[in-house]
C-alpha cells in the first residue's frame, strides 16, 4: 500500500531515500523532528491515502501517492503529544528529489534547524524537488538550508505551493490542519482531477473556506454559477458555525461585488438573506422538535446567544422563540400512537 502511516511499513529501512521508483507513483516526503505537530503532519498522509482510495476506485491503476516520513537519524520520533512515528533517515549519500516535500511545524523546529544532518539533506533535495511546502515553524529549516519562503517552490507558476500561498502567512495560522491539507488537495486536483479532490475533501470533512476556494479556483472547469451554488451549499452546511458572507466569498473564490450579483441572480436572494433564512429554518425545527434550551439552540444555529436569536425572531416572526415553540406544538398533529 503506497501510504505512510504512523508505523514503518518496511520495519527498519531507515536509509530509504526520496528516489522515484517508477514514474506512475508520486513520491511525497514529510520532514519531522522531535516535538513536531502531529495535527499538521497527520493530515498529509490522511488526505493522500483517501485520494489513493478514491482514484483507485475510479480506474484500474494502483495507488498514485507514496508518502514517507523523514527525520535526522530515522527510526522513531516523538511528536509534541508524545506519540511515536516511524521515519526514514535524511541520508545525503543517496539523496534525490520528491514530487512534493512538506516540512512541518512544531516546538522542535528551532532545534531541528541547527541539526546539520537535516539541513544538509535539505540542501541536496530541495533543488531536485518539484514542490516544497514549509508549514508554520517549518520555514526555519528552509531558512537554515539557505532557502527563504519566496523560494520555497521551484515548480511552475501553477504549482500547488504557489496556489496555496507561502508568503505573508502567519506561522501560527499556517501550522494547523488546513494549510497542509490545502496544498495536498491542490496536488490531488492537478493529478486526479477536481472531482476526486472534492470527494476527498468531503469524505474527510475538510470544508473550510480556504480549502474550498482552492478547489474552486480553476475557472476553466468551474462556472460562476457552479461556484455560487457550491458556496450556497457551504453556507447551508456550516450555518451553525459563526460564519459570515465574507467566508462565502472566499469559498467561491470570486470578487465580493461579482459574488453578490451572481448569488442574487442564481439563488434568488442575497447571501446574507440566504444565511439568515437557513439559520431561521434550522432554529424553527429545533424549537418545534426538541426540548433544548433557547441559549443552546442559539449557539447551535450560529446566533451566538439567546438575546440575538430573540431579537431576530421577534423581527422576522413577530414571536419570541418560546412563543414560537408553544405555537408549533399546539398546531402539531397528535401522535397516532
Amino acid at each position: 500500500m503506497a501510504y505512510a502511516g504512523l508505523d514503518n511499513p518496511d520495519n527498519g529501512a531507515a536509509s530509504a531515500t526520496g528516489k522515484r521508483r517508477r514514474r506512475s507513483v508520486r513520491d511525497i516526503g514529510v520532514v519531522l523532528f522531535e516535538g513536531f505537530s502531529l495535527l499538521t503532519a497527520g493530515v498529509i498522509p490522511e488526505v493522500f491515502q483517501m485520494a489513493n482510495e478514491i482514484g483507485a476506485a475510479r480506474s484500474k491503476d494502483g495507488a498514485l501517492y507514496d508518502v514517507r516520513f523523514y527525520s535526522a537519524e530515522g527510526g522513531s520520533v516523538a511528536c509534541s503529544s508524545s506519540i511515536d512515528v516511524w521515519t526514514y533517515a535524511c541520508d545525503t549519500r543517496n539523496a534525490s528529489g520528491f514530487d512534493a516535500l512538506f516540512i512541518v511545524g512544531g516546538e522542535g523546529a528551532q532545534s531541528a534547524a541547527r541539526d546539520e544532518r537535516v539541513v544538509g539533506w535539505l540542501r541536496e533535495v530541495l533543488p531536485l524537488s518539484e514542490v516544497v511546502k514549509p508549514i508554520g515553524e517549518g520555514r526555519m529549516l528552509l531558512e537554515a538550508a539557505g532557502v527563504g519562503s519566496s523560494g520555497a517552490s521551484n515548480g511552475t507558476a501553477d504549482s500547488p505551493q504557489q496556489i496555496a500561498g507561502a508568503e505573508g502567512e502567519d506561522p501560527g495560522d499556517a501550522a494547523d490542519r488546513d494549510e497542509p491539507a490545502k496544498t495536498v488537495l491542490m496536488l490531488v486536483k492537478r493529478d486526479l482531477g477536481i472531482e476526486v479532490a472534492r470527494e476527498t475533501a468531503g469524505r474527510l470533512s475538510l470544508r473550510s473556506p480556504g480549502l474550498l476556494a482552492a478547489l474552486l479556483s480553476d475557472t476553466s472547469t468551474t462556472t460562476q454559477a457552479e461556484k455560487v451554488r457550491a458556496s450556497a451549499r457551504w453556507l447551508k452546511e456550516n450555518c451553525g458555525r459563526p460564519i459570515s458572507v465574507s467566508d462565502a466569498v472566499r469559498v467561491a473564490a470570486m470578487s465580493e461585488r461579482n459574488f453578490l450579483r451572481c448569488f442574487k441572480q442564481e439563488i434568488g436572494v442575497t447571501p446574507s438573506e440566504f444565511l439568515l433564512q437557513t439559520r431561521l429554518d434550522m432554529t424553527s425545527r429545533l424549537l418545534a422538535e426538541t426540548d433544548l434550551r433557547i441559549d443552546k439552540i442559539a449557539k447551535r444555529c450560529g446566533w451566538i446567544n439567546g438575546d440575538r436569536l430573540a431579537k431576530i425572531f421577534r423581527k422576522r416572526m413577530s414571536l419570541t422563540p418560546s412563543e414560537y415553540r408553544a405555537q408549533a406544538r399546539r398546531l402539531a398533529p397528535d401522535d397516532p400512537s
